[in-house]
């Protein structure tokens, strides 16, 4: 499928097949087009917890208002960004640079990000925001549909998955066979009024 048309064509699928599995190679692919995504600095701040475990599924999905995909689909990836990951060895993210692009920019990371915890945090909410584009669009080509969910509660869940403590969850995505058509598009609203030329007035 042709990327404009897997723009086009995504949709949020709330009813998933609870007895469709998808490969290893699938679920694969899809976590490998993930870390495609861009992130700043190149950090890849992105961790994706995987939820497989049936029975950590269903709690999960106590914590999120009994939504049924949560369980039915065929994956359950939990976004999730360290919100440390700037200054974990960031030499690593730059290793196949040149000497001198890795004397600019590891510093240039440090300076950026340092005691400065409210871009830590959005920088990792647009991080995961654009991971999560990628894995619908990338189940999109492959066949599978998704919905992207944050009606969860954050902080049960984070206690589900052990989450550390330097450690945020942004949302999930759920990944399956549809087998119920969403509801038709509620209505997009003119270019005319999301697109500001130059300047607001």
């Amino acid at each position: 499928m042709k990327t404009l048309q897997a723009i086009q064509s995504r949709r949020s699928v709330k009813h998933f097949d609870p007895g469709h599995q998808m490969t290893e190679y699938e679920v694969n692919e899809i976590l490998k087009q993930a870390i495609m995504s861009p992130t700043a600095f190149n950090i890849q701040n992105w961790r994706f917890v995987v939820v497989s475990d049936p029975a950590l599924r269903s709690q999960i999905r106590q914590a999120a208002w009994d939504q049924a995909q949560v369980t039915d689909a065929s994956m359950l990836i939990i976004l999730c960004a360290d919100l440390k990951s700037w200054e974990k060895q960031p030499q690593r993210y730059w290793r196949n640079a040149d000497q001198a692009v890795q004397d600019f920019i590891i510093p240039a990371i440090d300076h950026y990000y340092r005691d400065k915890p409210q871009i830590q945090r959005d920088e990792a909410m647009r991080s995961c925001g654009m991971a999560a584009q990628t894995i619908m669009l990338a189940a999109k080509s492959m066949g599978y549909d998704s919905c992207p969910m944050d009606g969860f509660d954050f902080e049960q869940v984070g206690q589900l998955i052990n989450l550390p403590d330097d450690h945020l969850i942004s949302m999930f995505v759920t990944v399956g066979k549809a087998i119920q058509a969403p509801w038709p598009r509620g209505g997009q609203l003119a270019l005319q009024e999301v697109v500001i030329d130059n300047q607001f007035e």
